[in-house]
């Protein structure tokens, strides 16, 4: 059983200093990381906050997502695919139910789609010219409505290796959104003709 939420509290304490703040992570020596370790000092540990706040959409008649269920840049019978904007990377693409589901509700038919769905959307996106890799990312603290990212890793960049991707595209300036267009429209064509959907055409293109 994990720890009780005061328990693990008292635990990463116990690693803290006298301001409640831990230790820098070995992450941040890593050569990838985007920030010296010098002058860098981790936030102060905040106690539990109980019960959790409600996540965006717990309740379906509020879920944005469900809002937006037509939305996007390729759509199957029970799934849909947006490209997120205002990155710093090649690429980033949202994959969501279109109906209200989180990751545990999923019927195992949904299930076994978002595993198939997940392996061609990732094939495709590191089919582009100049991306290496595809980093596929569920977290889930913000919203009810799964969501499942997908980061283009740009080649040759290999100080974006890894778990410090989603940082980097955070500091690194915008990507010229006509490119990421045309990519996100390669990636809708060819998730149609290797999985089967349709793709939103051309002048109805809505992004997140």
């Amino acid at each position: 059983m994990a720890l009780r939420p005061d328990e693990f509290y008292d635990h990463a304490r116990a690693a803290a200093d006298g301001e409640l703040r831990l230790p820098l992570a070995r992450m941040t020596g890593w050569e990838i990381s985007p920030f010296e370790p010098e002058g860098l000092r981790v936030a102060p540990l905040r106690p539990p906050t109980l019960p959790e706040p409600e996540r965006h959409g717990e309740d379906p008649a509020n879920c944005d997502p469900c809002r937006d269920r037509d939305e996007g840049i390729w759509f199957g019978e029970r799934w849909r695919l947006a490209r997120i904007t205002g990155v710093g990377v090649p690429l980033v693409l949202m994959l969501f139910p279109r109906d209200h589901y989180d990751m545990a509700d999923l019927p195992d038919e949904m299930a076994a789609e978002l595993g198939v769905l997940t392996t061609h959307i990732v094939r495709h996106v590191q089919a582009l010219p100049h991306v290496s890799r595809a980093h596929v990312y569920r977290i889930g603290d913000g919203a009810a409505h799964l969501h499942v990212w997908f980061f283009a890793r740009p080649e040759g960049q290999a100080q974006l290796y890894g778990s410090w991707l989603p940082v980097w595209d955070d500091l690194l300036p915008e990507y010229p959104a006509d490119v990421a267009d045309a990519d996100a429209v390669a990636v809708a064509d060819a998730l149609v003709t290797s999985y089967g959907g349709r793709r939103r055409a051309t002048d109805e293109q809505t992004h997140v």
